[in-house]
């Protein structure tokens, strides 16, 4: 295994390690945009709920959260790794000015964007996921069956302008990092190609708009009904 351990430490192994679980997050975050738009359902939140509780007891889907969990905690400390790799690099700053470059502002500042997510996920995290697996949630009867009340719980942290507020910079801040991180991670693959390359890109923009506004939609749609 020590071919294996000493092309995943190599930099171009950090690299495509990095590029292999940002597309898998890149996956989950559409499924989980799928079953939050849920919220907007307006039936009181059964079908939210109802979704959720059956998620929570599909032993796939189960496994696939714990793996979720995992791709992001290896994403994280290899972003950091990278990110302290490429500072150390280097050791002369420029006095020309980067004003003019071509790389976009969020491929400058991955990094901070990292950190400002992570924050927000330790958020979401303490706020709903603790409370969904810690029995804390009161329970709701649909059609004689009795459910976790998930949805009072977002429904009331979606009452809070502060929070709504907190959540939607967020998304915004989401769709930055991944519009970088889309493109970044395919050409890591080796997919990159003036032929299909600007598709790539143009998908990459349309992909973080549509599921940053997607994510940023459902506080302000539920704060305003409240």
């Amino acid at each position: 295994m020590s071919w294996f351990t000493q092309s995943i430490s190599s930099t171009v192994g950090k690299k495509l390690l990095m590029s292999l679980t940002g597309l898998f997050l890149i996956l989950f975050l559409v499924i989980h945009l799928a079953g939050n738009l849920q919220l907007l359902a307006g039936d009181g939140g059964k079908a939210f709920n109802m979704y959720a509780y059956n998620m929570a007891h599909n032993p796939l889907i189960k496994f696939v959260s714990y793996g979720n969990f995992f791709f992001i905690l290896v994403h994280i400390i290899d972003g950091i790794i990278l990110t302290r790799q490429n500072k150390s690099a280097r050791k002369v700053k420029y006095a020309v000015s980067t004003q003019d470059s071509k790389s976009s502002w969020a491929s400058k500042n991955m990094a901070l964007l990292g950190i400002i997510i992570l924050v927000f996920i330790i958020a979401h995290l303490a706020g709903f996921w603790y409370k969904f697996k810690n029995g804390s949630l009161a329970d709701v009867v649909y059609d004689g069956v009795t459910y976790p009340n998930g949805y009072e719980v977002i429904s009331f942290a979606f009452s809070q302008p502060l929070y709504v507020g907190f959540y939607v910079i967020c998304m915004v801040f989401l769709g930055f990092h991944l519009s970088h991180g889309f493109s970044s991670a395919f050409q890591t693959l080796g997919l990159n190609h003036k032929k299909y390359t600007p598709f790539i890109k143009k998908l990459g923009v349309l992909y973080s708009i549509l599921v940053a506004a997607g994510f940023a939609i459902i506080p302000i749609v539920m704060y305003l009904k409240g």
